[in-house]
């Protein structure tokens, strides 16, 4: 075994937690649904059904122009803190992971604190992370278990991206969607949970908002920028995917190497929602079956950090309730960064996809 800490792997570093375990998770998605047919009038038939081919989305869900990230983790947790039956008190941290907060000050984990009636000694703070921001949330939440600084951790995932999207890019506007998630961590004896975490900060400008906070990378002279609203998500599409067959398999490999596993003893492959051309390739690289792949990007689109915990809302909640399931879960993109996560998750206490 790798100690905590070290790795021989340059995909990231391999760390083992042990003394915690996932025990609930709940994800909320807003009531509007938006299909393809409504970007007709804006980009032509051809132009969308050209771009849906490669992207695979059918439908996604839109916030209003009111309803927030917070608003859509707050909905979750008040579900999975009454399905687990917890006292907001008995709460000891809340971990917000979002690109898309309400504010840039205070940290909309303060709020969540607020909002969720948690006590004044529970830990609440926001962690700026996108594609890979699952992951590192359950490393993060079980280590703080792991230490003795609390026995029960929440996790508050999501993004509202299309707050941040340019309606006359259909590239990103074709592909995103928006979602919320809240994920309970308590302590479990003895359970032991895997993890590899990498970053190539080189790949900062290939997926990015030039402008809007305090550094504009618009004037930087980039000419993929020119025409762009500067305000707006652009992604590199094209770097984006290279990154992805780049790392993701060596990812895989890594977290496999870590929990002394193999593919094979794997129920199911829980992969961040990207694209669906990209999670084809990935399966027929890898040479995993399409039953131990599920996929919801064609209902949901691409919903950034809130894509692996709606997944398993989506498509294992029936399973996750009935039994405990080895599962791998992979985290990739914006940064770069990315992360994996191998466990054994379930039976669950509570599973529950709701809307609002």
């Amino acid at each position: 075994m790798i100690p905590a800490g070290h790795s021989t792997d340059p995909i990231g570093r391999q760390i083992k937690t042990q003394g915690a375990a996932l025990v609930g998770v709940v994800s909320c998605v807003p009531k509007a649904n938006v299909d393809n047919a409504s970007f007709y009038e804006k980009f032509g038939e051809g132009a969308v059904n050209d771009v849906v081919k490669m992207i695979g989305v059918k439908s996604r869900r839109i916030a209003d122009e009111v309803t927030t990230t917070r608003d859509l983790c707050r909905s979750a947790g008040k579900k999975l803190l009454a399905g687990l039956g917890w006292s907001s008190d008995s709460v000891d941290a809340l971990i917000f992971v979002s690109q898309t907060p309400d504010f840039r000050l205070p940290a909309t984990a303060c709020a969540l604190h607020s909002d969720l009636g948690l006590p004044k000694t529970a830990v609440a703070f926001d962690i700026n992370l996108g594609c890979s921001g699952y992951p590192y949330a359950v490393w993060l939440g079980m280590t703080m278990i792991q230490s003795g600084a609390a026995t029960r951790v929440l996790l508050a995932v999501g993004d509202t991206i299309s707050k941040i999207i340019d309606p006359n890019d259909r590239s990103t506007a074709l592909l995103f969607g928006d979602a919320g998630t809240m994920t309970a961590i308590e302590v479990s004896p003895h359970h032991e949970t895997f993890f590899v975490l990498g970053t190539d900060g080189g790949g900062a400008t290939n997926l990015i908002v030039p402008a809007g906070a305090f550094r504009d990378y618009s004037a930087s002279g980039d000419l993929r920028l020119a025409g762009k609203n500067s305000e707006c998500l652009y992604m590199d599409g094209g770097e984006i995917f290279n990154f992805t067959l780049r790392s993701v398999p060596a990812l895989v490999t890594s977290v496999i190497e870590v929990a002394q596993t193999q593919i094979a003893s794997y129920d199911y492959f829980l992969f961040h929602q990207a694209n669906l051309f990209m999670l084809k390739h990935l399966a027929k690289k890898l040479k995993l079956p399409a039953e131990k792949m599920p996929i919801n990007i064609e209902e949901f689109g691409n919903t950034s950090c809130a894509s692996i915990p709606l997944l398993m809302t989506t498509r294992l909640r029936e399973h996750l309730m009935l039994a405990p399931l080895n599962i791998c879960m992979l985290g990739f993109g914006v940064g770069y960064s990315w992360a994996a996560s191998s466990m054994r998750l379930g039976p669950l206490q509570f599973i529950e996809a709701i809307e609002v």
